[in-house]
């Protein structure tokens, strides 16, 4: 398997830390507000990875954070609290907000066939551990205190802009208008481990520490929560694209001057979804959720498959029309799946051949769309019925597509069902002509888009197959 590791920016043969079995880690949401289908394309492409994964015969142990504290609307440590923004919106404790949140999240990932992570953590269930790396990051003399708050200093690092692709003189504070001056750092590029009560005196969430009263920043969550389930040392770590700099390159150095040595092997970074305007946000324009596509009449596994489309190290740009496409795509595939019949034999060698073939193209860094072009040459192969099901079968554990599933009753479309019945009256006009040859021509038509019917005393009946 290979993968494209942000920290070398080259495609990599993938080796573990330790033979058979990957620890991976996946920056989880701040559960301040509903995911929009911007974040979901990233949590959608690292189910693909760590089934891929799975697919491979690897053990995968997959660990997410849920960040309820700590996440300022400013990464540079300056703004309003996230969730305490939440919680004033609509006028709930945070806590409430943080489980509301957290909910539909799931809800949302359930839609799209996103595996829930071994482990889910709060970042609220971790202030013990956060407390202990800072004490060790004071001691080490890798943070200071300044103005109530604790610091870490990164001009003890020999490198910081780890991911190389920082131009440090862009970066500069003051730059970007959301971005503020904080007179208490050293360097301009240091980053709050802890804030005391000196920051934010509304701050829903507070902890005694050995600093004051106060909560963690948000970087050293992740690092520590992947700590506590995956140890010392972590194969793979995801998250979006802008999660780069600042907070992967913050939790790398902290991590790393915590620990002696190297932290992670293998950064996967997913890029934007844009829409016409630009990168989706949830503060501009329309706020395009799962549960709104799937009030304009889209299954959210559409959208599913409108991701895998892409490459997931591409910008991938949304419009209702590449949906639209999208989704009568996934309607003609579905229903040439549906028009295969289970007969023949199944050649086992055979099956592994092209479960083989899937695991390379697709453990070629994550290339769904390769993935996808196997499926069809499985369509149009020579294989049984049975053999053909049974391979489509293995291909969607990774693709997760639903590919197999029968339709629930009456969710048939208004345009397929006139489509069914329009073909039910020509054929029943070509048995009164006496025209069987063109009457079993319209059944075998059906049948291909899997659409079974039946003539009974009450009439012609269809169901899918």
């Amino acid at each position: 398997m290979k993968i494209y590791n942000s920290l070398t920016r080259n495609v990599e043969e993938f080796v573990p830390n330790e033979p058979g079995r990957v620890s991976m880690y996946t920056c989880g949401p701040t559960v301040y507000h509903f995911a929009h289908i911007g974040n979901l394309r990233t949590y959608i492409c690292e189910d693909v990875l760590e089934k891929i994964l799975r697919f491979s015969g690897y053990d995968v142990k997959r660990v997410m954070n849920i960040t309820d504290v700590g996440h300022l609307s400013s990464d540079a440590d300056t703004g309003e609290d996230k969730m305490l923004k939440g919680a004033q919106r609509e006028h709930k404790t945070v806590m409430e907000i943080a489980k509301f949140y957290t909910d539909a999240f799931f809800q949302d990932c359930e839609k799209l066939n996103i595996k829930m992570p071994d482990v889910v953590e709060p970042a609220t269930n971790c202030i013990p551990e956060f407390i202990h790396m800072v004490e060790v990051l004071l001691e080490k003399g890798f943070a200071y205190k300044a103005g109530e708050n604790v610091y870490f200093d990164t001009s003890k690092l020999n490198e910081y802009y780890v991911f190389g692709n920082q131009n440090e003189d862009e970066l500069m504070v003051g730059v970007r208008d959301d971005v503020s001056e904080d007179s208490n750092k050293r360097n301009k590029n240091d980053f709050v481990l802890w804030f005391t009560k000196s920051k934010f005196e509304d701050q829903a969430l507070k902890w005694e520490s050995p600093w004051g009263v106060g909560y963690p920043g948000w970087h050293i969550e992740c690092s520590c929560i992947s700590m506590k389930h995956l140890g010392e040392k972590m194969d793979i770590h995801c998250g979006g694209v802008d999660n780069m700099f600042p907070h992967h390159t913050n939790e790398i150095a902290q991590s790393e001057a915590y620990l002696g040595h190297k932290w992670c092997n293998y950064w996967f970074h997913v890029h934007h979804l844009n829409d016409e305007t630009g990168k989706m946000s949830k503060s501009k324009g329309e706020f395009l959720t799962v549960s709104l596509l799937e009030s304009k009449g889209y299954d959210p596994i559409v959208y599913r498959l409108f991701a895998l489309q892409s490459h997931y190290r591409k910008p991938l740009t949304f419009s209702y029309e590449t949906l639209d496409q999208t989704a009568a795509t996934y309607k003609k595939l579905k229903n040439r799946i549906a028009s295969i019949k289970a007969d023949g034999e199944v050649d086992e060698a055979v099956v592994k051949e092209w479960h083989d073939k899937f695991a390379e193209a697709v453990g070629n860094d994550c290339n769904t769309a390769m993935g996808l072009t196997l499926l069809y040459d499985v369509l149009k192969s020579d294989l049984s019925g049975s053999a053909k099901l049974k391979v489509i079968e293995d291909y969607d554990y990774v693709l997760s597509l639903n590919l197999l599933k029968a339709e629930e009753a009456g969710e048939d479309d208004d345009e397929l069902t006139a489509y069914v019945e329009g073909k039910i009256a020509e054929r029943a006009q070509a048995k009164k002509d006496k025209d069987f040859a063109r009457a079993d021509a319209i059944r075998d038509e059906l049948a291909e888009k899997g659409i079974i019917i039946e003539d009974t005393r009450e009439g012609v009946k269809w169901k899918r197959a």
